[in-house]
């Protein structure tokens, strides 16, 4: 018989944490972590949790690009999902039993915000190029935090990293496809719902056994997308070093950091850390794809950092304003 959701402490929600209240993220399990486990990364804070993801999700993007004459956009999307599911569930190995129907619920949406999120960027990166594509996508994250928040210093830091978004697109976006726009601005808004989603699981299940699963979800939604556009061509040797390689960097690694931080951040700092993307993105495309930075863009991400080092200025404060930080995102209970 599975455990009584209402009475087995393994299958009840883990408590929300804050950087002052927890070094790493809680267990349901009441088990340490592994030694070279999320235990250790969560050492790392929040903030640099999210930055780190950031740098890692933003090049793994880079090398996507090159993959992409190799094996369209959706089979570069289904080799990221299926590596990532398979790197997860072997190292997470999640118990699949003692979990509530709610729990269920969470996971498989989950999973199919991150397959959506996924297949919509990389459409949209196979018609615009990665820095626009990023701008457009850090919009969802954007509104997300002035939705979430009742405090009007938020919306000042919402407002002047939105404006490093436009003027790292140039002041306009008339110039782009307008099909890989929309693609970008539906990314937006799936990587909105990711946030709070990602939350959710952080808080229903122990450790990344959540993200395991969401992430087998994704996979198993993708992959018959990724075979009709690609076949064969997803089972060559260079393609699918290439695929682990993208799905390491822009999934495993980021998601995971994330989730551990959005179990100690608000969503709304959450979010306006994420308008860091662009200038990481931009960074990491003169990097590997030799797009280089204009005037404007040097000022854009001048911009974007500003608005996130205020974010995490507002963050950082007492244990009241921290709780109704948390409780103006909806997501505390």
């Amino acid at each position: 018989m599975p455990p009584d959701p209402d009475t087995d402490p393994r299958a009840q929600d883990p408590p929300v944490t804050t950087p002052e209240t927890a070094a790493t993220p809680q267990s349901t399990t009441g088990a340490a972590a592994p030694a070279a486990g999320p235990g250790r990364l969560g050492s790392l804070g929040p903030v640099g949790l999210v930055l780190a993801g950031g740098v890692s999700v933003q090049f793994g993007g880079a090398l996507a690009v090159t993959l992409m004459p190799r094996a369209g956009a959706l089979g570069v999307v289904a080799l990221r999902l299926l590596v990532a599911a398979v790197v997860l569930l072997l190292v997470c190995r999640p118990r699949l039993r003692g979990h509530s129907r709610t729990d269920w619920g969470t996971v498989v949406v989950f999973g199919v915000t991150m397959a959506a999120m996924n297949g919509l960027f990389y459409q949209a990166v196979a018609r615009i190029p990665l820095g626009p594509a990023v701008t457009l996508e850090v919009l969802g994250p954007l509104a997300l935090s002035v939705l979430a928040s009742r405090r009007a210093i938020n919306v000042v830091w919402a407002a002047l990293a939105l404006a490093g978004v436009f003027l790292l697109g140039g002041g306009g976006f008339s110039d782009l496809d307008p099909t890989g726009a929309a693609f970008a601005l539906g990314a937006g808004a799936m990587w909105a719902a990711y946030i709070v989603f990602s939350a959710r699981t952080g808080r229903r299940f122990p450790q990344a056994d959540g993200l395991a699963l969401a992430m087998a979800v994704g996979a198993v939604l993708f992959l018959p997308l990724g075979i009709a556009e690609s076949g064969t061509k997803l089972l060559d040797p260079v393609t699918l070093g290439l695929g682990a390689a993208v799905a390491l960097l822009s999934s495993v690694l980021p998601y995971t950091l994330e989730l551990l931080a959005l179990r100690r951040l608000p969503a709304s700092t959450f979010a306006i850390l994420m308008s860091l993307e662009p200038a990481i993105a931009a960074t990491a495309g003169f990097l590997i794809l030799d797009q280089a930075l204009s005037a404007a863009e040097a000022a854009a991400i001048a911009l974007v950092v500003a608005a996130s080092m205020g974010a995490v200025r507002t963050q950082v404060g007492p244990g009241r304003r921290k709780k109704a930080a948390l409780e103006s995102t909806g997501l505390e209970g």
